[in-house]
């Protein structure tokens, strides 16, 4: 995916408009495949929910607050998600509020086994306060190196409008059961690589800046699970996914910089809808 593509999705445009772009161009796209040979067989849609574990992660800031310069690192942050998933009963009508994922694949063969998918995980991280960690570096006219305490008013660091990774995945399908002659339970299995887009709410020597959405550095993954299809076209998902991200251009406050990687484990639930050319 492009950088451009990126940064329009992390604009989190209405569902409605997505789904209008990808029906029009499903209408259109039988036509055009008359003229010439299919590329795609079919496509699909999909929206759910996730929550994810994060391993640790060494944080290096640099910059200036007010003119009071820094660089400094934080070893063996503990991290944590924030899935929110009570919103789902308690604003049913906003349906971003939680940690969402949502997918759009195109079929590779005739029998859907093979497909190329647009990917996307509304994630959240964010670092624990007041824990005990290893800080070296300076602020100011302050050096130190040695085990440090900070509190939320010294430094806060989270990406909460999200994480946000944004993936293209090779998706391999195996069909496990079937019913009326058609596909009843599949394994699949998927994995690719992409871009980190951000939104980071920092705070850094009592000042706090929640930052503009920003392409800040790449992302790995794979993901396996199952889907059931109860209905013909409409199916449910439920799959384990585990990866990288390294933010190496991370924003902070007052044009500082942040850089920390982790790796994650992450369960996501989605529904889904096949649309056959």
């Amino acid at each position: 995916m492009t950088v451009a593509v990126a940064v329009f999705f992390s604009k989190l445009i209405s569902m409605k408009k997505l789904l209008l772009i990808l029906f029009l161009f499903a209408a259109s796209y039988p036509a055009f495949s008359q003229k010439k040979k299919k590329l795609f067989s079919g496509m699909y849609l999909q929206w759910g929910y996730n929550t994810e574990w994060y391993t640790k992660s060494t944080i290096h800031f640099k910059g200036s607050v007010d003119g009071v310069p820094h660089d400094f690192t934080i070893y063996h942050a503990v991290g944590h998600d924030r899935n929110d998933l009570d919103a789902v009963i308690k604003e049913p009508i906003q349906i971003s509020v939680p940690e969402y994922n949502y997918r759009f694949g195109f079929y590779l063969n005739d029998k859907h086994t093979k497909a190329l998918e647009l990917n996307f995980d509304h994630t959240k991280y964010i670092v624990y306060d007041n824990q005990l960690l290893r800080a070296k570096g300076f602020i100011g006219n302050s050096s130190f190196d040695k085990d440090t305490s900070f509190t939320a008013s010294q430094l806060h660091f989270e990406h909460t409008n999200g994480a946000n990774f944004y993936q293209v995945n090779y998706v391999r399908q195996y069909n496990l059961k079937s019913r009326k002659n058609r596909s009843f339970i599949t394994a699949l299995w998927k994995g690719g690589a992409g871009v980190l887009i951000p939104k980071t709410d920092v705070t850094i020597s009592g000042k706090r800046l929640d930052n503009r959405f920003h392409v800040a550095g790449y992302c790995v993954g794979a993901e396996g699970g199952a889907r059931i299809y109860p209905f013909k076209r409409f199916f449910i998902e439920g799959t384990a996914k585990t990866g990288y991200c390294n933010y190496t251009n991370a924003l902070t406050v007052d044009g500082g910089k942040a850089q920390h990687s982790f790796g994650y484990f992450e369960l996501i639930a989605l529904v889904g809808y096949d649309i056959k050319f």
